[in-house]
C-alpha cells in the first residue's frame, strides 16, 4: 500500500494523513509519539514513527530573497539575519545530517562525520578570502571580546607596548582588556567627536617599537568602517584587526594582517562561534600565565578541536560559506553590500535633514547605518510603527540612541527597499 503525498504509513500500513506546512520555510517531523488513528471506526493508539522529512527550499529562497510570509526584515546587529536558504538547508538536515543518523547537535566533535563539516568550513573559508598557506585559521569561543585579552598573552610580554587607533566602543574595550597585559599606547582617539572618523594614517604617531597596531575595522555600534588600513612603522610589527562586523562582507587582503579575529554572529553564522586568522610564525608565544583555552598554540595543534567546540554553529557557519562561494564569492557580495548601503544612505541625505547621518561620508560603514530623526521625539513612534511593518531591531545601541540599520550579507535588498519607502512615508506624515 504506498502512502499519498499528504499520509504517511504506520506499523499496520495504516495511512494517516499528515499536516500540510504553512509554507516552504516549514516542515513537519513526525517523531515516535503517540497519536490516535480510526481504524474500523474504533479509535487506538500507535506510535507514530519517522519514515522521511524533507523540506524544499523555494526556487531563489537565497539570500538576497524576499522570503517567506512568516519572517520578519531582521535589522537586529548581532545575532543577526541569517539567509533564508541557509536556515532552510538546516531545517531540512536538524533531524538526521546526510543518513548519519543523528542530528550535527548530537555528533562527536571526533567522529569523521564533524570532521568533514569543520574540514569543509575551514576549506570554503580559505578560497572566500584567499587566504594564504602561511596562516592558520581557528574555530574558537568567547566572542571577540575574549580575544582582546588573547591577544596580548600571546603575541607580546608584559613590558611590550601595543598602539591602537580607536574609533568606537569595541576599539576603546580592547585598549581596557589588553592594559592588564601589556602597556597600551592609543594613538588616535575618535572619542572626542564622537566616534564618527577614521583618522588619516600619515598623521598617526605610531610607537617605532610596538609589537602590533590594533584597529577595530568596523565599529558595529557607531557605524565607522575602514577602508583601507594602516601599516605598523615597526618592521617587526604587525596589523591586528576585529573584524566581527564585515566579515567576510568583501575582499579582504589577509596578508596584509598578522591576525584577523571576529564573532561570527553578524555575517557568517549564529552566536557561539569566534574565528581567528593568524599568521603560523605568530603562534607558539603565550605567556605562562595564558590560560589554555586562550593558547593559540594549543587550538592550532588540536585543529580547533582541543575541548569541544561550539559544533553546530561551526556547521552553520559552514553553509554560509557554501552560500558566499555560490554567489560568486566576496567580490560579488560586496558590490550587493554597496548598493544596499548606497540605496539607504542616499534616502538618508535626500531626505533634508529630517533623517541624519552623523558618520564622516568616506567611512560609513557597510554593514551598520546609524541615523537620527530631526524631530528626537519621534524616534519611538518610528521605532513601533516600523515593527508593526514587520522590520524589527531598528533601535540604536543604548550607548548612543537613535536608530540603527545593520544590513548585513543576508539582509535581503527587498529588506532595505521596504524600510527606505517606510521612511519616506514616516517622513511625508510628519515631516
Amino acid at each position: 500500500m504506498a502512502a499519498s503525498a499528504n499520509s504517511f504509513l504506520v506499523g499496520n500500513n495504516t495511512q494517516v494523513p499528515t499536516l500540510k506546512p504553512k509554507s516552504t520555510s516549514q516542515s513537519l517531523l513526525h517523531l515516535n509519539k503517540p497519536t490516535t488513528v480510526n481504524l474500523a471506526g474504533k479509535s487506538k493508539p500507535v506510535a507514530v514513527k519517522c519514515v522521511a522529512a524533507t523540506t524544499h527550499v523555494q526556487d531563489g529562497a537565497r539570500s538576497g530573497s524576499v522570503g517567506s510570509q512568516e519572517r520578519v526584515f531582521n535589522f537586529a546587529a548581532g545575532p543577526a539575519t541569517l539567509p533564508e536558504n541557509v536556515l532552510l538547508k538546516a531545517q531540512a538536515d536538524l533531524y538526521n545530517w546526510r543518513g548519519s543518523g543523528m542530528s550535527v547537535m548530537e555528533m562527536s566533535h571526533r567522529g569523521k562525520e564533524f570532521l568533514s563539516i569543520i574540514q569543509k568550513a575551514e576549506s570554503d573559508l580559505r578560497n572566500l578570502l584567499e587566504i594564504p598557506s602561511e596562516y592558520s585559521v581557528l574555530f574558537l569561543q568567547g566572542g571577540a571580546t575574549t580575544q582582546f585579552a588573547a591577544l596580548p598573552l600571546n603575541l607580546c610580554k608584559s613590558e611590550d607596548t601595543v598602539d591602537f587607533v580607536v574609533t568606537g566602543s569595541w576599539g576603546d574595550k580592547a585598549v581596557k582588556e589588553a592594559k592588564k597585559y601589556c602597556k597600551t599606547n592609543v594613538i588616535w582617539s575618535g572619542k572626542s567627536e564622537k566616534y564618527t572618523k577614521v583618522p588619516c594614517f600619515d598623521e598617526l604617531e605610531q610607537s617605532m617599537h610596538a609589537k602590533y597596531l590594533h584597529i577595530c575595522a568596523n565599529e558595529t555600534i557607531h557605524g565607522v568602517e575602514f577602508k583601507d588600513y594602516p601599516v605598523p612603522k615597526n618592521p617587526n610589527g604587525f596589523l591586528v584587526a576585529d573584524m566581527s562586523s564585515n566579515f567576510c562582507s568583501k575582499p579582504v587582503d589577509v596578508s596584509k594582517f598578522g591576525v584577523i579575529y571576529g564573532g561570527a554572529q553578524k555575517n557568517v553564522g549564529p552566536s557561539g562561534v569566534t574565528i581567528v586568522i593568524i599568521r603560523k610564525d605568530l603562534i607558539g608565544n603565550a605567556r605562562d600565565i595564558t590560560p589554555v583555552m586562550l593558547d593559540y598554540k594549543i587550538h592550532d595543534e588540536n585543529s580547533s578541536l582541543y575541548n569541544t567546540p561550539p559544533c553546530f554553529g561551526i556547521y552553520m557557519c559552514g553553509l554560509v560559506f557554501e552560500d558566499l562561494l555560490e554567489q560568486g564569492g566576496l567580490k560579488e557580495v560586496e558590490k550587493k553590500n554597496q548598493r544596499k548601503a548606497d540605496l539607504l544612505y542616499n534616502a538618508i541625505e535626500e531626505s533634508k535633514g529630517f533623517f541624519k547621518c552623523p558618520v564622516e561620508k568616506s567611512v560609513r560603514s557597510l554593514m551598520n547605518v546609524p541615523f537620527t530623526l530631526e524631530k528626537s521625539e519621534l524616534e519611538a513612534e518610528f521605532i513601533k510603527e516600523a515593527t508593526k511593518e514587520k522590520m524589527v531591531q531598528l533601535k540604536g545601541h543604548r550607548s548612543v540612541g537613535g536608530m540603527r540599520a545593520s544590513i548585513y550579507n543576508a539582509m535581503p535588498l527587498a529588506g532595505v527597499e521596504k524600510l527606505v519607502a517606510f521612511m519616506k512615508d514616516f517622513q511625508a506624515k510628519h515631516a
